[in-house]
């Protein structure tokens, strides 16, 4: 996830789709609703938590400029993957409480 401004957050989900949501529209607290990282840059899919966590606590240790590199390799204009994640159409609204009841 990264804010307007490049921030970049590194974390692990179970659902993808609701974790983005969540990250849009501020659920919770901590780092990701101080700096707003909304928009999902990148992502890797795992079949296990174990791979998942690992890879999370890998790309964490990484200093900011590896990061930016791993990004752009997928994502070189930094697009919102919103859209590819969940294949709909980004001309309809989401709603206050985001789109968990469309799965």
């Amino acid at each position: 996830m990264a804010s307007i401004s490049y921030v970049i957050y590194v974390g692990v989900t179970n659902d993808l789709i609701e974790r983005v949501e969540q990250h849009k529209d501020e659920v919770g607290g901590g780092f990701s609703k101080k700096y707003k990282t909304k928009k999902p840059v990148y992502y890797e899919h795992y079949n296990g938590i174990k791979q998942a966590i690992y890879r999370e606590k890998e790309i964490k240790a990484w200093r900011r400029e590896k990061k930016i590199k791993l990004i752009q390799s997928m994502n070189p204009k930094w697009k919102d993957l919103y859209w590819d994640i969940t294949d709909r159409d980004p001309s309809s609204p989401r709603g206050s409480l985001g789109m968990t009841n469309l799965k």
